[in-house]
């Protein structure tokens, strides 16, 4: 009889990780150790990074990837997730949705599937996420799954951020190098470069892993049927586009501050012959304002970018629970069961405030909600227990913690607390 093969079923990451003990995933490196040497430093290749595909395999019952085929041809056509689709020889890209006679045959070479976001999608790639979280938030972008035919790949290339390649299914070939030419090959719809001379040279199978910071040069090529990889990849935003993102915001905080309402007024104004120069008096008012508002220290811009960062990726729906419980009957619930995050939720925190999908959610609430929503923050789950066993109460100042020492228990939901907005918009789930 014919054994079934089983899937991979990633486990959780527990909501604290020991950050001091090797773990296997690393290369038996722990998380600071592997922070100091490697972390947008230089590539590190991982041999079973997820022991459980080994062990499976030396039983004679090797692992199959989490997520079947099928499951992810689907989220590739439901145009709820981006997806695209790379085939070589000749190169050609196309984005999706797609119908399902326009994703080639597993069978087929020489084509690559990409889906974007799929934490999302699927509890599996949640939890494979989940282990990265000795990462700061602020910096990742998510979960993307290749799948290929034999001889599938993106061609040789490089990426502006970190990224954990880890091997689901099937083989892949990665070459890589450190060269200083980037340049691209023109005539593509690709960034492929124009000459890439590999270095190193690893064919992965399933379980193992290779980390890549920034900018180092590399090709993945599929050598089997239904190849999977997956990639976490870790966003490294430009300092133009976070201060931007914050200028932005602080333009709009301008609007309720009253000395700024003022009008310019200039009753000494002497008659001019050169009306087309600005006036100096204009340039010196204007000046002073920009001083007083003492934009470098601004707690206004820095809190316009950390909002910016805690926004979720466009494609993010969220929907209301069916039906959405009263605050009261939330508040019921929150003894047996929990708030968590919905995977497209980002959460933030800086100083006391904690931002959520762009909003400032701790602003105006309080210090029982604020430490809820810290709580949520940091572990990705809040209950009636998980507030009572906290005792760390990090961000907060030491009046706040103390009282709210004496408070442990969740804040009294109302349709006005910012918990039960977010649960009835959908950024918060109940579990």
């Amino acid at each position: 009889m014919t054994k079934t093969r089983a899937r991979y079923e990633p486990p959780k990451a527990p909501a604290t990780l020991p950050l001091d003990l090797p773990w296997p995933l690393l290369g038996n490196l722990s998380p600071q150790t592997f922070m100091q040497r490697y972390w947008h430093k230089c590539p590190l290749l991982v041999r079973q990074a997820i022991p459980a595909f080994a062990l499976s395999k030396e039983a004679g019952l090797p692992l199959l990837s989490p997520i079947p085929d099928k499951t992810l041809f689907g989220y590739a056509c439901d145009g709820l997730s981006e997806a695209r689709l790379v085939e070589a020889k000749p190169w050609r890209l196309q984005h999706g949705p797609f119908r399902k006679k326009e994703i080639p045959a597993n069978s087929a070479r020489d084509w690559t599937l990409l889906i974007q976001g799929m934490e999302a999608r699927h509890s599996a790639a949640a939890h494979v996420l989940s282990w990265f979280r000795f990462i700061p938030d602020a910096r990742l972008d998510d979960l993307m799954i290749s799948i290929a035919g034999v001889g599938g790949g993106v061609g040789p290339h490089v990426d502006s951020y970190d990224v954990f390649l880890i091997q689901m299914e099937g083989r892949r070939r990665w070459k890589i190098s450190g060269q200083a030419d980037l340049s691209l090959r023109p005539d593509l719809p690709l960034k492929i470069l124009a000459r890439f001379k590999p270095e190193q040279e690893w064919v992965l199978e399933p379980g193992d892993l290779l980390y890549l910071p920034p900018n180092i040069a590399h090709e993945g090529v599929a050598l089997d049927a239904g190849c999977q990889t997956w990639s976490v990849g870790f966003r490294s935003p430009s300092y133009r586009e976070l201060i931007a993102e914050g200028l932005w915001r602080l333009a709009e905080s301008l609007e309720s501050d009253p000395s700024l309402a003022a009008i310019y007024a200039d009753p000494n104004q002497k008659a001019c012959l050169d009306p087309a120069r600005l006036p100096a008096q204009l340039e010196d008012e204007i000046r002073q304002h920009i001083a007083a508002l003492d934009l470098n220290q601004s707690p206004v811009l820095i809190n316009g970018i950390t909002a910016y960062l805690s926004e979720p990726k466009p494609q993010a729906i969220f929907a209301s629970p069916d039906p959405v419980l009263s605050p009261r009957a939330l508040q019921a619930s929150l003894q047996k069961m929990a708030l968590v995050p919905h995977p497209q939720t980002r959460l933030l925190i800086r100083g006391e405030t904690v931002f959520c999908n762009g909003d400032a959610v701790t602003e105006g609430q309080d210090l029982a909600t604020i430490k809820a929503w810290q709580i949520l923050a940091q572990q990705h789950f809040l209950t009636q227990g998980r507030i009572q066993k906290s005792s760390k109460n990090k961000g907060l100042s030491r009046a706040n913690s103390k009282k709210i020492d004496r408070e442990l228990s969740l804040p009294s939901l109302t349709k006005n607390n910012s918990l039960y907005e977010a649960y009835s918009d959908g950024w918060l789930l109940l579990e």
